[in-house]
């Protein structure tokens, strides 16, 4: 079973969250601000981390970043009790995958973790697929990218977001069709979440970054010959 690691600088609010989260067989670890969250993660073995964003020390925002400056790609969901348009965006443009408003509900914050995992945990052998275009490869079953032989450091929803796009290849594709399958049916996004996640991916692919096309007054599409 995955292990969440709950950071929070209340004790309540971890206590509460691993009570439904260990209800439902997840193992749970716990750590009360960002840089304990950091320690943790260098040690490994975490599958997603529900990060608050108010905590004292190193807080959520700047633990996210430091995480993402050390290529730990753990799926984050961010903890706000704000509830701002700027908290969300900055969450998920530091590469969250999600975003919870305090007060929040423990069933809903346990579908997400569910949601999240579902689409970033390793797929068994013989699920998945893989896509090749020219020098950019990626591969679903590994849950890696390679650009001309070499690694390509995405996180969990870059790496969802793409594989979607070339899982599409051609097809012009909504924001709103691209936040129901990448972000799941259930997640209240706004375009300007999809537009935050095509300019971070196309940041990574260097002159793949031309496949990514924008189509006006529809969205996007995926179409490898577009790149010179």
């Amino acid at each position: 079973m995955a292990k969440i690691l709950i950071v929070d600088d209340e004790p309540r609010i971890r206590d509460l969250i691993r009570a439904h989260l260990e209800h439902e067989n997840f193992v749970c670890e716990e750590a009360s601000d960002g840089g304990a969250a950091l320690a943790v993660l260098s040690l490994g073995g975490i599958d997603l981390v529900i990060l608050d964003i108010m905590m004292p020390f190193v807080d959520g925002m700047t633990c996210l970043r430091e995480m993402r400056n050390r290529r730990i790609t753990t799926p984050v969901i961010m903890l706000t009790a704000r509830g701002e348009e700027y908290d969300k965006l900055a969450g998920l443009e530091n590469g969250a995958d999600d975003y919870v408003v305090k007060p929040f509900s423990p069933r809903e914050l346990v579908a997400r973790v569910k949601a999240v995992l579902n689409r970033t945990m390793p797929k068994a052998e013989g699920e998945g697929g893989s896509y090749a275009f020219g020098g950019l490869t990626i591969d679903s079953v590994s849950h890696s990218v390679k650009l001309d032989g070499n690694e390509v450091a995405l996180t969990p929803k870059e790496f969802d977001l793409l594989v979607f796009l070339a899982a599409n290849k051609g097809i012009a594709l909504s924001r709103e069709k691209i936040l129901q399958k990448v972000w799941n049916y259930d997640y209240y996004g706004e375009d300007r979440t999809v537009d935050t996640h095509i300019k971070m991916l196309r940041s990574h692919l260097g002159s793949y970054r031309d496949a990514i096309v924008t189509v006006w007054g529809i969205g996007y599409k995926f179409d490898p010959d577009a790149v010179k």
